[in-house]
């Protein structure tokens, strides 16, 4: 059988890029191969970001490209395959055929640990793939496992298997707390979400250990493993420590997190992009359009191109629509009004404290 792979994908985002830095670290032993699905339609920002990390990496970052053979673009490619369809948040193909099965490919049968970023202040989960030799580990939060997993150890149905194997590791790592909460059956009144957190707050190491040896009487990747390094790591990083990362590393923050100023009507704002992806992602505010027409007027003109056909990238709205002065300058009133009031919730002064919130809206495989 193989030996196992350890990948990290490199969406162009800061969190994945962060990963990588954090990765290179602290696990210098770890032979990561790097990787990115360019669609073709990535911005400038993106790719510079791609190059900086492989400066700093010593090493390539692999471009992974759909429809190898096309004379087009990727996304171009399936774009013409779908009838001129656009993707959607009801039909991402563009996630499938751009990103998952071009990974999928590169990755084959054989097993894989993938490295996710996403960070311990994020409530959501990454992308977890079907096939069985795909394994997502997740080193910025506390709990390191993936949902799949933690279900399949913490059922019911493996209570006493459980508890049988706590008792081997036990000798050198009792805890009466842990095993308290650990002999407790997942009920109406007492979740799965409580057990875990619980279990990781009295001893995340202990919790890791327990996994890990669960996971070596399965088909999951990491059963061909003696040893797992990310075991002992109980380190939570949030969204402070992903921005010191990038900027002390002199990889850079991705340059279009920047905060770029305007005024309406006498009101001073400020906007920027929330997110990795395609200059085109149907996932953007309504804000983030108006970014990219005044900050990138030619890539917006050939996201407008692309409507071409009747199909829009938002619901009921083309963008020829959004540009006009009147809505222009609507969408940009109504943001200002919106952080005011999210600056006040969060009690933040920083933009990107408030436009992260829009980062866990859409496809995890693009954005982490």
């Amino acid at each position: 059988m193989p030996s196992t792979r350890h990948v990290l994908g490199i969406s162009g985002g800061k969190d994945s890029a962060a990963l990588a830095i954090y990765m290179s670290r602290k696990y210098p032993h770890l032979d990561i191969e790097y990787y990115t699905c360019d669609t073709g339609k990535e911005l400038d920002e993106t790719y510079e970001l791609i190059t900086n990390l492989e400066n700093y990496l010593g090493k390539p970052i692999i471009r992974l490209r759909a429809a190898e053979k096309s004379t087009q673009d990727p996304f171009d490619h399936y774009l013409q395959l779908y009838g001129g369809y656009l993707p959607s948040s009801n039909s991402r193909w563009c996630t499938k055929k751009l990103k998952l099965e071009p990974f999928e490919k590169f990755v084959g049968n054989d097993p894989v640990i993938s490295y996710v970023g996403i960070r311990g202040d994020e409530d959501r989960e990454g992308y977890i793939s079907k096939k069985t030799n795909i394994q997502s580990i997740f080193p910025f939060r506390k709990n390191i496992w993936s949902e799949d997993v933690v279900k399949k150890v913490f059922s019911n149905a493996n209570f006493d298997a459980i508890n049988d194997l706590y008792k081997k590791i036990a000798v050198t790592d009792s805890n009466e707390r842990f095993l308290e909460i650990l002999s407790k059956q997942i009920s109406f009144s007492f979740p799965l979400s409580e057990k875990l957190n619980l279990l990781l707050h009295i001893d995340t190491r202990l919790f890791n250990k327990l996994v890990f040896l669960y996971l070596k009487q399965t088909d999951y990747p990491l059963a061909q493993e003696r040893d797992f390094a990310l075991l002992d790591n109980e380190e939570v990083l949030v969204r402070e420590d992903i921005f010191r990362l990038l900027e002390e590393s002199g990889v850079g923050v991705p340059a279009y997190y920047n905060k770029c100023d305007f005024t309406v009507n006498d009101k001073k704002g400020q906007y920027s992009r929330s997110r990795s992806g395609c200059y085109f992602c149907f996932y953007q505010q309504k804000i983030e359009w108006i970014w990219l027409y005044e900050q990138h007027p030619e890539r917006f003109a050939k996201a407008m191109d692309y409507e071409k056909d009747g199909y829009t990238w938002n619901d009921g709205e083309t963008l020829q629509d959004m540009i006009q002065p009147i809505r222009m300058q609507t969408i940009k009133e109504d943001y200002i009004k919106r952080i005011n009031r999210n600056t006040q919730k969060t009690k933040s002064q920083y933009l990107l404290d408030i436009l992260d919130d829009a980062e866990g809206e859409g496809c995890a495989a693009c954005f982490i």
